[in-house]
């Protein structure tokens, strides 16, 4: 038979059984290979891992010094502590790699065996100067043939060093004023610190306001003209009389009347004054708010850095004026309780600058404000702020005068005026002025803008001629100026005219800042330049005329 088993063979079927299962047990050591194969794996990992922590804890400790030079291949100098040492750099540390101001580490042996990145903290210098090359400069090390950078700067105490410049730093980039980074101990810079600077909050400019830039004021420019020129012009005579020139002249009443303009003026006529060509006089304009800082001692640096540049501005014959705008923001009487009472220490800062040894030649302060009666009484008490003048609203005769100074007769004027004035630009511009002031100063219930309720019970209309200023006038003539030109890019005549300036009017006597903001009474009497009798109550009156008119139309 073909399909018999021969004698003494295992039967097909049973050959095929021993080898599935011997393909079985391949399979199954094979896993058990792989798994074994993966947990030794994580052993090794695990062993590896546990010999680098055990590295770690049984490392011998290192300390932190500063570089402070390179005096050979293999040597460093390294401040620890404010020690001075000399050492030795580990074989994997090459001193071409290193720089001045740089961390190291330093082992027990007392070998630099790392480099970190310098550090960016220590204590705040300012540095005055950058000493240059020469001979007066840092010898160049006898062996590197490097020179050392150095500079003089000034401590928090206000003592003068001489410290070297960190090797990462670009002595090209400094500037005199800047914040430093020191470790006064290494007599070292290792930073420059990016901090409010003395120059974002003063505003430099160069004067070019002058007395006829400013209407309205004649009494009020001749009593500054009388006590700040005259000491400038003729120091001779004010020396022979034992006089002085005032430190200081505060302005103060409502706001928008000049006070900023007749700062920049009083610069521009010193200049003039002194012999001095404009532009170079300085008018350092103060952003007093921003003076204010949440640091402590902050404020108080910021101002004496202030007084500082403008004694060295003032030691080059250049008359300097520092304007303090908004004053009672900086100088609130002490001991008010409406602020934080951080003026307990700005107040005597100022008092210091202005009373201190070093005097203030060439150098006026003055002051604005709307609040006179918030200012510390001892900033504004004689031989201080020794001129106090108010800056009123302008009557209409004063209205007239600054409406010259912008309503002027060669700008674009429409030809009916001229027509109407002959052809003549004068005739017609004045009649426009005119027209303005009538309309301005009319009190009648169109131009009823507020009423005033005294303590006493007495009750008070004001009108939009109780605050006009110069800014509002301003504003009229810079709007009827946009509405003619609009005119003319539609097709019309353009031009100035009594209308537009009367539109004008009309649109500022609703939306004037002022006016809307005054619905409390001290911000009515603040607003109103109000002096005498206490007021009790404000009524508005824009919306009641503005309802009766539209009634009776």
């Amino acid at each position: 038979m073909s399909d018999s088993q021969p004698l003494g063979m295992p039967a097909r079927d049973f050959t095929s059984h021993q080898l599935r299962e011997a393909r079985a047990e391949a399979i199954s050591l094979s896993a058990k290979n792989e798994r074994l194969a993966t947990a030794l794996n994580a052993a090794r990992e695990r062993i590896a891992e546990l010999g680098t922590q055990l590295d770690a804890v049984t490392r011998p400790p290192v300390t932190l010094g500063l570089l402070t030079g390179l005096p050979g291949p293999a040597e460093a100098d390294v401040s620890l502590g404010g020690r001075h040492l000399r050492l030795g750099l580990h074989p994997d540390l090459q001193a071409a790699d290193l720089r001045v101001g740089q961390r190291v580490a330093v082992n027990d042996q007392m070998l630099v065996v790392d480099a970190l990145p310098a550090p960016d903290t220590g204590e705040a210098v300012t540095l005055d100067e950058v000493l240059a090359d020469g001979d007066d400069a840092a010898a160049a090390d006898e062996r590197t043939a490097v020179p050392a950078a150095r500079a003089l700067v000034t401590t928090g105490s206000g003592a003068t060093r001489v410290v070297r410049l960190a090797g990462h730093l670009d002595a090209d980039a400094l500037r005199p004023g800047d914040t430093l980074a020191a470790d006064l101990r290494a007599d070292l810079v290792t930073a420059r610190i990016a901090r409010t600077s003395v120059q974002q909050l003063v505003v430099a400019e160069t004067p070019d306001v002058s007395w006829d830039d400013i209407g309205g004021l004649g009494p009020q420019i001749q009593q500054i003209r009388d006590s700040l020129e005259l000491p400038f012009a003729h120091p001779e005579l004010y020396r022979a009389y034992g006089l002085q020139a005032p430190k200081g002249m505060l302005l103060y009443g409502p706001p928008g009347c000049g006070k900023t303009l007749i700062a920049k003026a009083v610069a521009t006529s010193l200049a003039r004054s002194t012999g001095a060509g404009v532009h170079d006089a300085a008018f350092l304009n103060i952003k007093g708010p921003e003076l204010l800082s949440k640091f402590v001692g902050e404020t108080e640096r910021q101002i004496r850095a202030i007084f500082d540049q403008a004694r060295k501005v003032a030691a080059e014959d250049r008359p300097v004026v520092i304007f303090f705008d908004e004053m009672e923001a900086l100088f609130r009487t002490r001991g008010s309780g409406v602020s934080s009472d951080v003026e307990t220490m700005i107040v005597p800062q100022v008092l210091t600058e202005i009373d201190g040894v070093e005097s203030l030649n060439n150098v006026v302060i003055i002051g604005a404000s709307n609040r006179e009666d918030m200012i510390d009484p001892a900033i504004l008490r004689p031989g201080r702020f020794d001129v106090k003048i108010r800056i009123d609203r302008p009557d209409a005769v004063g209205a007239q005068e600054i409406l010259g100074k912008h309503l002027r007769a060669d700008l674009p004027l429409d030809p009916a005026e001229l027509a109407a004035a002959g052809g003549d630009r004068e005739v017609a511009a004045a009649a426009m002025r005119r027209a303005v002031v009538a309309d301005l100063y009319a009190r009648i219930p169109e131009r009823a803008v507020l009423e005033l309720t005294y303590v006493s019970g007495r009750r008070e209309t004001l009108y939009l001629a109780d605050f006009v200023s110069g800014a509002m006038l301003a504003a009229v003539v810079a709007r009827a100026k946009t509405a003619a030109i609009k005119d003319e890019l539609a097709g019309g005549d353009g031009g100035l005219s009594t209308e537009r300036l009367r539109a004008a009017v009309a649109v500022e006597a609703q939306q004037n800042e002022e006016i809307t903001a005054a619905t409390a009474p001290e911000a009515a009497a603040r607003v109103v330049g109000h002096r005498g009798e206490m007021v009790r109550a404000v009524r508005r009156l824009t919306d009641t005329t503005a309802t009766n008119r539209q009634e009776n139309a």
